[in-house]
């Protein structure tokens, strides 16, 4: 085990990666020498050399397409998109390329090597172009994996099952965290299961669901509910595309109570189809409806960030209103 901040276990993940199989790549604006803009990449480049591991022109959708064009030929691209706000331009890649290509094909073709790491979410004063959260974008899209990774631990393990699965993933980095968020870490290479929820702490009275860097606020709020008695189950989703319907499920029929939060606004959030299935599975089971913690419908604020922010403050009351329904 070592001590790893979530950017070091990225990279080491990256560095396995490549490192097992020389059909990897990694590429992106300014991943070579300089490491990315966060240095995700730092070292890679060194070690393998510029054919595997090299910058881009600045332009996503061709960062993209030819990563399509990559895995469509076997290598196993891994395509960083430099901050989450502008996956948009390769938006029409992804969603009408990369998740379609092996069904438009019989299965003769695909690109289900491919991976799209994106750091996502704000915290870091980041304002309107640099701190959203697009993830639900992305979840009506049948052919792609949705994951993000909520610590060092997680996010190296995660990773490596998305480079090894054959479907292709888009992997949202919690740029909030990746200093921040220090854990043990198995040097080795090890897999965490896509599509399966992690239950990270037990209870009894409501059950607590986010991903990524909410987490870390979800945890905080159930500590304070803990000091009044009540006892939270929280539940890390860890993917989002395919979500595991059935733990969640079994949580919320054991609690009767079910509270989801994310850094994306409200309207439109992943947020809604969990809480619209859940209400299917688990109606005869809910003590009170199900709430939602989000960010608000607005552009993502520069100066009101804590504001906007759905934290453990909002959590917390949002517990005390469920359980006193």
């Amino acid at each position: 085990m070592a001590q790893m901040n979530l950017l070091h276990a990225i990279n080491n993940a990256l560095d396995l990666a490549m490192e097992k199989n020389d059909k990897v790549l990694c590429f992106g604006e300014d991943v070579g020498h300089f490491g990315g803009v966060f240095r995700s990449t730092s070292g890679l480049q060194d070690k393998y050399g510029k054919e595997r591991c090299f910058n881009t022109p600045l332009t996503e959708q061709g960062i993209i397409g030819f990563a399509n064009g990559l895995a469509a030929q076997g290598s196993v691209p891994i395509a960083e998109i430099q901050f989450a706000d502008y996956i948009f331009p390769a938006f029409d890649q992804i969603v009408n390329e990369t998740a379609k290509f092996r069904y438009r094909s019989g299965n003769e073709f695909n690109v289900g090597s491919l991976v799209i790491r994106t750091p996502y979410g704000g915290g870091i004063a980041g304002g309107l172009y640099h701190s959203q959260s697009p993830e639900a974008y992305f979840t009506g899209t049948p052919g792609i994996k949705v994951v993000v990774p909520r610590n060092p631990h997680q996010a190296k393990g995660l990773l490596l099952a998305s480079i090894n699965d054959d479907n292709p993933v888009v992997f949202f980095e919690p740029k909030r965290l990746y200093r921040a968020s220090i854990g043990e870490v198995p040097e080795e290479a090890y897999e965490i299961e896509l599509g399966k929820a992690e239950v990270v702490s037990a209870g009894s009275d409501v059950t607590l669901l986010g991903w990524g860097a909410q987490m870390e606020y979800i945890e905080k709020a159930s500590d304070m509910a803990k000091e009044i008695g009540i006892s939270c189950e929280v539940v890390d989703l860890r993917t989002l595309l395919p979500w595991d319907v059935e733990t969640i499920a079994q949580s919320v029929t054991k609690t009767g109570r079910l509270i989801i939060s994310h850094e994306a606004p409200l309207t439109g959030g992943f947020a809604g189809e969990i809480s619209a299935t859940i209400s299917e599975k688990c109606f005869l089971h809910l003590e009170s409806p199900i709430s939602r913690v989000c960010g608000l419908d607005t552009p993502y604020p520069l100066i009101q960030e804590k504001e906007y922010i759905a934290d453990h403050l909002k959590i917390f009351e949002a517990i005390k209103a469920s359980v006193n329904f």
